[in-house]
């Protein structure tokens, strides 16, 4: 019986291990006082001076960030910056619909430390995102920066191609599908193929914010964080994942945080508060994703393996 009290909970462990190898987001912040705590010092608004808030006059102009006439002031003693992250977004909407791969990534970044910041089980997952970053920055690098087991990480020669193909989604699909590196058939490495992934969990994440927006339910209940996240998972990530991968993601959802902590990571004390920012956010990565879904779509790289 003491058997069974013990091999329960390792089993559930195990399953978060093993979903930690595909999904999403990981990288360890530093200054972490526990592994069991969220690895950032998320600030509090609470903590302010009431009058705090209104007094935008003495916070220095670069500390201020201004989306669709809402202001976006850095936020003290944390990581994670909503207004970091939307610069980062408006900053990759290139010319002629394309997306600026530097920029892109630089979102990503961004974004892991927002995952970090929802506690160690998931960002257990933000390992995997941080691989695909780094693969794609390599990629546009020169192979001559590249030491000898960097590029040993990149087989069928995909290190020579041009690094310039790779400042833009566009170019990069462009090149890889000229270069045979795509491969439509089977699983090979590829920026094109990296990019899918990368794309696909975005829309996970902007699901997620979109319904961390919505309102109480009839009986005047808002959705945890668990359950919002678990449905932005079915719709936009577990139609490509296998039965055991999705059913290790649903216990990771259990250690989802309150919705206060996603309230202190954009500086605010209440949803209603939240939400222009948030809307504004939402919106600048519908406009990356659109655009990088448009260019999978027209190449039939939607259901790269």
């Amino acid at each position: 019986m003491r058997l069974r009290v013990f091999l329960l909970p390792a089993a559930m462990l195990a399953l978060v291990l093993f979903v930690s190898s595909y999904w999403l987001p990981q990288g360890t912040p530093e200054g972490c006082d526990s592994i069991w705590r969220p690895c950032l010092s998320v600030h509090s608004p609470t903590s302010k001076p009431h009058d705090e808030r209104n007094k935008r006059n003495i916070i220095p102009d670069e500390h201020l960030v201004y989306g669709d006439d809402i202001i976006m002031e850095e936020c003290p003693g944390q990581d994670f910056q909503v207004s970091r992250l939307y610069l980062h977004l408006t900053s990759a909407l290139g010319p002629a619909s394309d997306v600026l791969l530097d920029e892109y990534l630089s979102s990503w970044e961004e974004l892991i430390k927002f995952m970090n910041a929802l506690g160690p089980l998931v960002s257990f997952f933000s390992h995997k995102v941080q691989e695909k970053i780094t693969l794609l920055r390599d990629l546009s690098s020169s192979p001559a920066a590249l030491n000898s087991q960097e590029q040993q990480q990149h087989p069928n020669n995909i290190l020579l191609l041009d690094p310039a193909a790779y400042r833009s989604v566009l170019s990069m699909l462009d090149t890889e599908l000229q270069a045979g590196v795509v491969d439509f058939h089977r699983h090979t490495p590829s920026g094109s193929r990296t990019l899918l992934r990368l794309h696909r969990s975005l829309l996970w994440l902007q699901l997620l914010l979109e319904k961390l927006q919505e309102g109480p339910d009839a009986e005047g209940r808002l959705r945890t964080p668990g359950e919002l996240c678990r449905e932005a998972y079915r719709q936009a990530l577990a139609p490509h994942h296998p039965w055991l991968l999705r059913q290790a993601a649903e216990v990771a959802f259990g250690a989802m945080p309150a919705r206060k902590v996603f309230l202190d990571l954009v500086c605010v004390d209440s949803q209603e508060e939240a939400k222009p920012v948030m809307w504004t956010l939402i919106t600048a990565i519908r406009k990356v994703h659109r655009r990088t879904q448009s260019a999978l779509e027209e190449r039939g790289m939607l259901e790269l393996p």
